[in-house]
C-alpha cells in the first residue's frame, strides 16, 4: 500500500501562537508560576514539554503535580519572565542586561534551546566593550563555545586591551579559568610576552590566589621572550616569582638569554613567538644594479601585503647568504656597498666576512663570529642546524674560491668543511635531507657558465660527488627544493626562460614549462607547499635591464606560472627566508 508522508511548517507555529493568545488572555491555564513575588500563570503540558525541570516536576507522583502555584525562589522575575516567552513563542530578548538572568532560568529550568540561543548571543556580539563580562558569564554556566570565542577574542585583541585603561580595569576581574586560556594562545598580535607577564603579576595582586594556582598561571608565560634584564628586575621585585617552582622556570629563561650561538638550537614554547603564521622576508635589494639598500620587506602569503620590517640591514649588501635557523636570521658575507655621497655615480664595493643574526623575538642585531674567508656570489644553506658556506668570490681582484665552511650552533665558530673539487662562483644551491646539491657558476679559468651538478651528504661526509649536468649552463641563477625534487630557475643572461627539474632517484633532469621573459636577480623561495614564489628581479627590455616589479608564482604539480601581486616598486637583488614574526603582514 503507498502512502505520502507530508510535513507542516506552519501547525507548530500555529500551536505555540494559539498558546501564546491563551497565556494572554489567562485562558485555560492550570498553574502559576511565582518568582520574586511576581506570578506567572501558564500552562502544564508546554512547560513539561518544554523544560527537563517541569517535566520532572509534574510527574504523577510528586508533591507539585497537582499543585495551583509553583515557588521559583532561586530565579528572578525578569529571568522567569524571559524563559516564558521563549517557551510560548520560540523568540529570545537578549541584551547585556538580560543575559545573565535569562542563562540563570534557562539553566535551572533545563531549557536547552534557551541555553544555545544565549551561547550564540555570545559568540556573535562579542566586542572590546564585552569580552570580559561574556567570558565570565561563560565560565560561569559552563557555555564551552561561548567561553572558547571570548577567550580567543581576547587573546587576539590582547594588544588594544593593554593600551586602555578602561579595558585593561576590566581583564582584572576576568575569571582565573579564561586567563589560563588567553596565556595558552599560539597568537597575540602586537603583545609583547613583558607585558603580558606585567598583566598576570597586576592580575594576582587583584585576585589573590593558592600558590599552586598562581604557579599553574605564571607557567603559562613564555619566560624566554622575557628580556634578561627585565627578568633579574621582576624577578627581584615580585613575590610571586620566587616560589621554587616559578624560579626554575625564570632561571631556565635567564640560562637560555646566556647561551649566545646556541640559542636557535634551545628552541622551545618558551622561546616561541605567538603568532601561528609566518612571512617572507625579502632582505636587501635595490630598485637598480649595485644600489642595494638595508631594508627588509615582510610579505603576507595570505595577505598579500608587503610591510617593511621594523629594523634595517646593519649594512648595504648584495650577493649575500641568507638563511634561517630556530627562527633566527643569518646575514652571512657578501658585497657591502658604499656609494660615494658627492659622486653617486661612483660606487665602492668590498667583500666582507660579517655574519650578523636577527632575533624577531626582541627585533636585535647581533654580529657573531665572521667566515673564515670574505666571501660573495656563493652559496649557502642550513643542514641538520648547521649553516654551511660553499665557494664564491673572495676580495675584490681574487678569483673564485673552492673552500667551504661550516658553522655549528654548538661550537659557536667556523670550521672547514669539504672543499669543492674546482673554485666557483655565482652558483646555486639546494637541500634533499643530509645532502647539498649545487650547480652551475663560473669555474676558475672557464669565464663560461657552467651545467655541472656537485653533491654532498653531510652525514657521509666524505668528497663531492658529480650528477648529472644541468641542460642548461647557469650563473647567479636560484634553485629550491619541493617535495624531494630540486628546481633549478633562470640566471643571468641566459639565451632560454626554461626551468628544470632533478629527480635524485633517476639522476634525472627535466625540463618544464618557460617563463615568458627573461629574469635575473630576483628573490625566490619554496613556501612549503607546492608552490614557489619569485620576487622583482631584472630583465632586457629594448636593450637595457630594467627592474621589475610583479610577483610571479610557480605550481610545481602543474607546471604552470601565474602573476599574484605587485611590489611596492622595482626590486632586484633581494634574497629570500620564511620566518615567524611578532605582527606578520597578515595581520
Amino acid at each position: 500500500m503507498n502512502y505520502h508522508l507530508m510535513l507542516s511548517n506552519d501547525h507548530g507555529e500555529g500551536v505555540l501562537s494559539r498558546y501564546q493568545s491563551l497565556r494572554l488572555e489567562g485562558r485555560m491555564c492550570d498553574v502559576v508560576l511565582e518568582a520574586e513575588g511576581v506570578e506567572f500563570p501558564a500552562h502544564r503540558t508546554l512547560l513539561a514539554c518544554s523544560s527537563d525541570y517541569f517535566w520532572s516536576v509534574f510527574q504523577d507522583y510528586t508533591l507539585e503535580s497537582s499543585a495551583h502555584a509553583i515557588s521559583l525562589p532561586v530565579l528572578s522575575s525578569l529571568g522567569l519572565e524571559q524563559i516564558l516567552d521563549f517557551i510560548y513563542t520560540s523568540w529570545i530578548s537578549l541584551s547585556l542586561s538580560t543575559l545573565e538572568v535569562t542563562l540563570q532560568a534557562a539553566c535551572y529550568l533545563q531549557i536547552t534551546h534557551a541555553v544555545d540561543l544565549c551561547t550564540r548571543f555570545i559568540s556573535e556580539t562579542i566586542t572590546l566593550d564585552n569580552c570580559c563580562f561574556f567570558a565570565n558569564i561563560a565560565a560561569r554556566y559552563g557555555l564551552t563555545e561561548a567561553f572558547n570565542a571570548s577567550n580567543s577574542f581576547i587573546a587576539r585583541n590582547m594588544s588594544e586591551i593593554l593600551a586602555s585603561v578602561q579595558y585593561k580595569a576590566e581583564i582584572m576581574d576576568l575569571n582565573l579559568e579564561s586567563l589560563q586560556e588567553v596565556l595558552v594562545a599560539e597568537e597575540m598580535p602586537g603583545v609583547k610576552e613583558t607585558d603580558l607577564l606585567q598583566l598576570v603579576l597586576e592580575w594576582l595582586e587583584c585576585n589573590p590566589q593558592s600558590v599552586l594556582e598562581s604557579n599553574a598561571l605564571l607557567s603559562r608565560i613564555r619566560f624566554g621572550l622575557v628580556p634578561l634584564k627585565r627578568l633579574h628586575q621582576l624577578s627581584a621585585l615580585m613575590a610571586a616569582l620566587r616560589t621554587p617552582f616559578i624560579q626554575s622556570v625564570v632561571q631556565k629563561a635567564i640560562n637560555y638569554h646566556l647561551q649566545g650561538s646556541l640559542q636557535p638550537l634551545l628552541q622551545s614554547i618558551h622561546t616561541t613567538l605567538r603568532a601561528k603564521s609566518s612571512a617572507i622576508l625579502l632582505v636587501g635589494g635595490g630598485p637598480e644594479a649595485n644600489r642595494p639598500q638595508n631594508q627588509i620587506l615582510t610579505y603576507g602569503m595570505r595577505s598579500k601585503k608587503f610591510l617593511p620590517l621594523s629594523t634595517s640591514l646593519p649594512n648595504k649588501l648584495q650577493h649575500q647568504g641568507v638563511c634561517v635557523v630556530g627562527n633566527f636570521l643569518f646575514i652571512l658575507g657578501g658585497e657591502v656597498v658604499q656609494v660615494d655621497q658627492e659622486n653617486e655615480k661612483s660606487v665602492v664595493m668590498s667583500v666582507t666576512d660579517q655574519v650578523w643574526r636577527y632575533d624577531p623575538r626582541f627585533e636585535q642585531w647581533d654580529e657573531m663570529e665572521p667566515l673564515l674567508q670574505k666571501r660573495a656570489e656563493f652559496a649557502c644553506c642550513v643542514v641538520n642546524g648547521v649553516i654551511f658556506a660553499i665557494g664564491g668570490r673572495g676580495q675584490k681582484g681574487k678569483t673564485s674560491l673552492s673552500s667551504v665552511e661550516r658553522y655549528d650552533m654548538r661550537e659557536g665558530c667556523w670550521r672547514s668543511g669539504v672543499s669543492l673539487p674546482f673554485a666557483v662562483h655565482g652558483h646555486a644551491c639546494a637541500t634533499i635531507g643530509t645532502g647539498i646539491y649545487i650547480s652551475g657558476g663560473i669555474h676558475i679559468n672557464h669565464p663560461e657558465s657552467s651545467k655541472e651538478v656537485l653533491f654532498l651528504d653531510v652525514l657521509e661526509g666524505g668528497a663531492w660527488h658529480r650528477r648529472c649536468n644541468m641542460s642548461i649552463a647557469r650563473f647567479g641563477h636560484q634553485m629550491a627544493t619541493v617535495k624531494d625534487r630540486v628546481y633549478t630557475f633562470l640566471g643571468m643572461y641566459e639565451p632560454f626562460c626554461d626551468i628544470e627539474r632533478y629527480s635524485p632517484e633517476l639522476d634525472l633532469w627535466t625540463r618544464l614549462k618557460p617563463l615568458l621573459n627573461d629574469r635575473f636577480c630576483y628573490g625566490l623561495i619554496a613556501t612549503g607547499g607546492r608552490r614557489v614564489l619569485m620576487f622583482g628581479g631584472r630583465k632586457w627590455q629594448e636593450g637595457q635591464e630594467v627592474c621589475t616589479t610583479n610577483v610571479l608564482e610557480y605550481d610545481t604539480e602543474h607546471d604552470a606560472w601565474r602573476e599574484v601581486c605587485k611590489l611596492p616598486g622595482p626590486l632586484c637583488g633581494t634574497q629570500c627566508a620564511i620566518m615567524t614574526l611578532q605582527d606578520p603582514p597578515e595581520n
